[in-house]
C-alpha cells in the first residue's frame, strides 16, 4: 500500500509492551536507512509454536450446572441488540470473548443444558461464573472491538494471534529540499511516501539497498547532510547522487526521487523503459560512462523483482492468507502484495484449540490482524470463512475504501493462494520438526544435569563493561520452540556505588532487579503477560566459574528462591570452546565431550547472552559518542576530531578504519592510532 502521512491519521502501530524503562526488550540501533525516530529492533523474533491445548476429561455435572446458572443470570440482562460479552472464571480472568448480533440470543443459546455442544465450549461454561456485556451500535463495531479484546486479554478459549511487532515500510521523506529513503516503522507522522507494508526488515533493507544503486537517492540523516563539504564513500560507490554538495541540481535529483517513487507505485515497466531509452541515447551518442550507469541502475532494478520472487499479473494490491493445520497446530502464511510486486511474507502460528476447524482460526486471525494494521482492497484467503462479507463491511469502514474478502476458485488469484498454503504446510512442518529436535535437546539437557524434568524456560545472564564505562546486563531466554527473544532483556547498571568492573556486584543488581520483580509483579494493567510461555525459569545459567555460580547462589538465598536450578559456565582453556566446565550447587564439576550435542547447546546459550549483551554495550557506547564527541577518546582533542571528520567523513567510517588507515590521517601519531582503534573496537570486560 502507497499512501502520504496524512492518509491515515488514526493508524497506530503496535508496539511491543516494556517492563520498565532500563529493563526493555531490546532495540536496535537507526542506521542510516533508518529513521531514528521509529527505529526498533531490526531482528525479526522467530514465530513460535504455543503450547498445545489438551482437552480435559469430562465436565462433571455440578460445575456444569453452576456455569449454566451464572449465563441464564446474564440473559436476563442482556440487550437484545449487538454487543460483545466476556465469559469470567472465579479469578475473573476472562476466559472467552464473543460478539452477536442479539447478545440475548447468543448467550440463551450457552444457556440450555438440553443443547449439544462441543467439549471445548462445556468446559468454557464450566468454567464461567459471571458474564459481561458491552453493547454496540452495530455487528460491524462489535466484530472491531472484539478482535481488540482477544488481543488485550488473550482469553483461554478464544484463537490467540501472538503478535508483537509492526510491520516497516520504505519513506520517502518530504520535509526536505533532497528527500531521503529510509526505513520506518510505528506511527505514520513524518512528511513524505510510505511504501508498504514489508514482511520483514530483511526484505525492506535489501530493497532499499537497491533502490540506492537504480535511483541514487541519499540514506543519510538531515544533520549529517547539511554538515558536508565533499561526497561520501555512498557517492564514491555510486549509490548516492551527492545532493549534499551539489554534484547533482535541484531538478535532477527531483527526477530520480519521481521515478524511484513510481518505481515503487507500481509503475516499473515505464520507469524500465525510460532508463532503457535513456542508455540507448547515450551509447548512441558515444557516451559510454553514462551508458553504463544507466545499465547497472537497470540492473539493480532487475535485483529488486528477482527477489521478490513470484509477482502477479492481474493482482495489483492483495494479502494472501491461508491456513494449514497439522498435529493440532496451526499456520496462517501471509503474502503481501502492492504495486503489482510481492513485498514478502510471514508465517504465524496462532494459539488455538484443535477442536477449532482452519475456517474459525482463520475467521478469529483476520480480524485480529487488521486491528492495528491497514487493509489492502482484496484480501485473498484459503478457506471461506462464515463473515467474510461482515469483516469486509468493518475493515471497509476502517480504511474509508471498498474492500473485498475472498476465497478464489480459478485464476491468478487461486494460484496465488495455492502457493501460500504450500508456503504454509513447509513452513508448519520446518517448525513442527525444528520443535521436536528442541525437546530433544532440552529431555537430554535435563538428563546430563538431573534437573528434574525438561526445563521450559531457560534464562542465561551476561554483562559487559569497559573499564565500568557503560555497565550494562542482559538476560536471553530459551524453551522449547528455541530463543524467545520477545522475553529478552537489557539492565543499565544503576548503582553508583559499584566498582569499575565489579562483575559480581554488577550481576548482584541485575538477578536482584529481575527476580524482585517476579516475586513482587508491578499491579495488572501496565501489561499483559503471554499466558502460553512461563514467567518463571527452571534453569538460570551464568557465564563464570565456581565463585560466579557462590554468588549468584548467595543471591537468590537472600530472595528465598529455591525452585530454580542454577549453572555457570567457564570457558575452556585460552578461552576454547568445546572445552568449557559446567559448574552446580553441590556437584563436582562436569565436563562433557566436546561433540556433545547438550554442550553444544549450552554453547550457543552462552554465545547469544554474549552477542545480545554486547550489542546492549555498543548502543550505549555509541550513544555516549555521539552525545560526547570523539574527544570522549584519550589523547584526542578538538583538531584531531576535525582532522579525522574531514579525512573520513563519518563516524562509522573512522569506526571501521584500521590503525595503518587512522594512522594515514595528519596529527594523529601510530599510538593515537591505537587508542582510537581500541576505543572502537574493545574486548568488554
Amino acid at each position: 500500500m502507497v499512501h502520504d502521512s496524512t492518509d491515515n491519521p488514526d493508524d497506530r502501530a503496535r508496539k511491543s509492551p516494556h517492563t520498565a524503562a532500563n529493563d526493555a526488550p531490546p532495540g536496535g540501533l537507526a542506521s542510516p536507512d533508518v529513521d531514528p525516530a521509529t527505529a526498533g529492533g531490526d531482528e525479526e523474533d522467530d514465530a513460535l509454536l504455543p503450547d498445545i491445548l489438551e482437552e480435559s476429561g469430562a465436565v462433571g455435572e455440578e460445575p456444569l450446572a453452576t456455569g449454566h446458572e451464572a449465563i441464564e443470570r446474564a440473559v436476563r440482562l442482556a440487550p437484545t441488540s449487538p454487543g460483545v460479552y466476556r465469559m469470567l472464571n472465579a479469578n475473573a480472568d476472562v476466559l472467552y470473548v464473543g460478539k452477536a448480533k442479539n447478545v440475548k440470543k447468543r448467550l440463551s443459546n450457552y444457556a440450555r443444558q438440553s443443547a449439544p455442544q462441543p467439549a471445548r465450549i462445556l468446559r468454557m461454561i464450566a468454567a464461567t461464573v459471571t458474564v459481561e456485556i458491552v453493547s454496540t451500535s452495530t455487528e460491524t463495531e462489535a466484530l472491531l472491538l472484539e478482535a481488540n479484546l482477544i488481543k488485550q486479554l488473550r482469553p483461554r478459549f478464544n484463537v490467540q494471534l501472538r503478535d508483537d511487532k509492526s510491520f516497516p515500510y520504505i519513506l520517502i521523506t518530504g520535509d526536505h529540499w533532497a528527500p531521503q529513503i529510509l526505513k520506518h516503522r510505528g506511527a505514520q507522522t513524518r512528511p513524505g511516501r510510505y511504501f508498504g507494508p514489508f514482511a520483514s526488515a530483511g526484505a525492506v533493507n535489501r530493497t532499499i539497498t537497491a533502490l540506492q544503486r537504480a535511483f541514487l537517492i541519499r540514506s543519510c540523516t538531515d544533520s549529517f547532510f547539511e554538515s558536508r563539504t565533499r561526497p561520501c564513500l555512498l557517492y564514491q560507490i555510486r549509490r548516492c547522487a551527492g545532493p549534499c554538495t551539489r554534484e547533482i541540481d535541484f531538478g535532477g535529483y527531483t527526477t530520480l526521487v519521481r521515478e524511484a517513487s513510481d518505481f515503487l507505485s507500481g509503475k516499473s515497466h515505464a520507469v524500465k523503459q525510460e532508463l532503457a531509452g535513456e542508455m540507448e541515447k547515450a551509447s548512441s551518442e558515444l557516451e559510454f560512462e553514462r551508458a553504463a550507469l544507466y545499465r547497472d541502475r537497470l540492473a539493480a532494478l532487475s535485483a529488486i523483482q528477482s527477489q521478490q520472487g513470484i509477482n502477479p499479473r492481474t493482482v495489483e494490491e492483495a494479502d494472501v492468507f491461508a491456513v494449514h493445520q497439522e498435529g493440532g497446530f496451526f499456520c496462517v502464511e501471509v503474502f503481501f502484495f502492492r504495486t503489482g510486486q510481492n513485498w514478502g511474507n510471514r508465517a504465524y502460528f496462532p494459539r488455538a484449540e484443535k477442536t477449532f476447524t482452519p475456517e474459525e482460526v482463520l475467521g478469529s486471525f483476520l480480524a485480529q490482524f487488521y486491528d492495528d494494521k491497514p487493509p489492502p482492497r482484496v484480501i485473498l484467503l484459503s478457506h471461506e470463512i462464515e463473515e467474510s462479507e461482515l469483516l469486509a463491511n468493518a475493515l471497509a469502514t476502517k480504511a474509508g475504501h471498498k474492500v473485498e474478502v475472498t476465497a478464489p476458485k480459478r485464476g491468478e488469484k487461486k494460484e496465488l493462494v495455492t502457493h501460500a498454503l504450500t508456503n504454509a504446510r513447509e513452513a508448519l512442518g520446518r517448525k513442527l520438526a525444528d520443535t521436536a529436535t528442541q525437546s530433544r535437546l532440552l529431555d537430554a539437557m535435563a538428563a546430563t544435569l538431573s534437573l528434574p524434568h525438561a526445563p521450559k524456560r531457560i534464562e542465561v545472564y551476561d554483562n559487559s563493561h569497559i573499564q565500568g564505562t557503560n555497565a550494562v546486563g542482559a538476560m536471553i531466554v530459551a524453551g522449547p520452540n528455541g530463543f524467545v527473544k520477545n522475553q529478552y532483556r537489557k539492565f543499565n547498571i544503576k548503582s553508583e556505588g559499584i566498582t569499575p568492573g565489579d562483575d559480581f556486584a554488577m550481576m548482584r543488581e541485575v538477578l536482584e532487579r529481575r527476580f524482585k520483580r517476579l516475586i513482587n509483579p508491578p499491579e495488572e494493567g501496565a501489561k499483559v503477560k503471554d499466558d502460553d510461555f512461563p514467567q518463571w525459569p527452571d534453569l538460570v545459567i551464568i557465564d563464570g566459574g565456581r565463585g560466579q555460580l557462590n554468588a549468584v547462589r548467595e543471591i537468590f538465598a537472600n530472595l528465598g528462591l529455591t525452585q530454580v536450578s542454577l549453572m555457570s559456565v567457564a570457558k575452556g582453556p585460552d578461552r576454547d570452546a568445546g572445552r568449557e566446565t559446567l559448574f552446580m550447587p553441590d556437584r563436582e564439576a562436569i565436563k562433557l565431550e566436546p561433540r556433545d550435542p547438550v554442550l553444544y547447546f549450552i554453547q550457543r546459550l552462552r554465545d547469544e547472552a554474549h552477542r545480545f549483551v554486547i550489542g546492549s554495550h555498543r548502543k550505549l557506547r555509541k550513544k555516549d559518542i555521539r552525545e560526547a564527541g570523539l574527544q570522549e577518546i584519550p589523547g584526542i582533542g578538538p583538531s584531531r576530531k576535525r582532522a579525522l571528520l574531514h579525512h573520513f567523513g563519518t563516524l562509522k567510517e573512522i569506526e571501521r578504519a584500521s590503525i595503518a588507515d587512522l594512522g594515514k590521517v595528519p596529527g594523529v601519531s601510530a599510538e593515537s592510532a591505537r587508542r582510537i582503534f581500541e576505543y572502537f573496537h574493545p574486548q568488554p570486560g
